[in-house]
């Protein structure tokens, strides 16, 4: 990915009063709006909001075999998606290492599929290495379309953004819109009462909810029976996938090598990527660190397994923070 393809991204809304733009790889779009803490109680609200999540990566597959291609080389059960149905899917290593979560919709012509920033090109190019001869057609349309969420409330308002090709997931409402209508898009959005949310405050709901992203929460060592992705995004009766066997044994054995968390932090936010540490032993990272509006500062960690629920932790870039885990549901 060049430099001069990231600035032909940058949202236009940064441009809005107030906006202030992500840290990386969140640069492209706005961490928030002039009140971070004040945009998180848009997901409770009677109104609601929306995410500008246009930094990601956005890939369509056409084609009449495209469903059933992509069950086989998925750890999703996709041959019986419907149309308008959102699913999350994962992409396996042989071994069974996560390579790509996916965020998948299908309209009934097109499999629409957004993934982390700079990620979209390498599954491209993994999707046709695996083409064969099987109709179908994969596209990397970041330059074309951009992804929008709508949150709390606007999230079940069908009559906001209609026009919009709409995905429900847990964290929402995505809406596929075109990328040189985003600007539009968002003023329709604002019209009808319905205000801008920054990523930060997405961010801190997704570490309330305990939710991973890709690349944050995860590494090359990542299997899906650390995280939660196990889910929501593997389907654990389906084929044969690559991968599958990984899956299935350490399911059935139990005994998953790491687990993730919430902390919940004494008084300040580490940076991501800082050690945790117990008994004076590194036993895990932040992976997303956050303010919440309610909870104070909280973080996901993936820690060893063998880290007991009530362990007194340490963590920061001076091992100054004192943390605890809330364990996740």
């Amino acid at each position: 990915m060049t430099v001069e393809r990231d600035v032909a991204l940058a949202s236009p809304l940064l441009d809005r009063p107030g906006a202030v733009a992500g840290n990386p790889p969140d640069e492209l779009v706005a961490a928030h709006y002039g009140d971070p803490l004040r945009e998180q109680r848009a997901f409770d609200d009677a109104v609601g909001g929306f995410v500008d999540r246009s930094h990601r990566d956005v890939v369509t597959v056409t084609g009449p075999d495209r469903l059933s291609w992509l069950h086989s080389l998925t750890s999703q059960h996709l041959t019986d998606l419907s149309p308008g149905q959102g699913v999350e899917a994962l992409v396996l290593s042989p071994n069974g290492h996560v390579e790509h979560h996916l965020a998948i919709l299908d309209d009934g012509e097109t499999t629409w599929i957004d993934v982390e920033r700079g990620s979209g090109a390498a599954l491209v190019a993994f999707l046709e290495k695996m083409r064969f001869m099987l109709r179908v057609e994969v596209a990397l349309v970041t330059d074309i379309y951009a992804l929008v969420t709508l949150v709390g409330a606007a999230a079940t308002n069908d009559e906001v953004a209609s026009d919009a090709v709409r995905r429900a997931m847990p964290w929402g409402t995505d809406l596929v819109v075109a990328r040189a209508e985003l600007e539009q898009t968002a003023q329709q959005l604002s019209d009808a009462g319905v205000p801008p949310v920054g990523l930060s405050a997405f961010e801190a709901r997704r570490v309330e909810q305990g939710r991973p992203r890709f690349g944050f929460e995860t590494d090359h060592r990542t299997i899906p029976n650390e995280l939660p992705w196990l889910a929501s995004a593997v389907h654990l009766n389906k084929g044969c996938y690559r991968g599958q066997e990984t899956v299935a044994r350490t399911h059935n054995l139990g005994r998953p090598p790491r687990r993730l968390v919430q902390l919940h932090l004494d008084g300040e936010v580490p940076p991501a990527g800082s050690p945790v540490e117990w008994d004076g032993k590194v036993v895990g990272v932040i992976g997303t660190p956050a303010y919440h509006a309610e909870l104070g500062p909280i973080a996901l960690a993936l820690l060893k397994r063998r880290v007991p629920d009530d362990a007194e932790l340490r963590t920061g870039e001076a091992k100054e923070i004192a943390a605890s885990i809330a364990v996740l549901s």
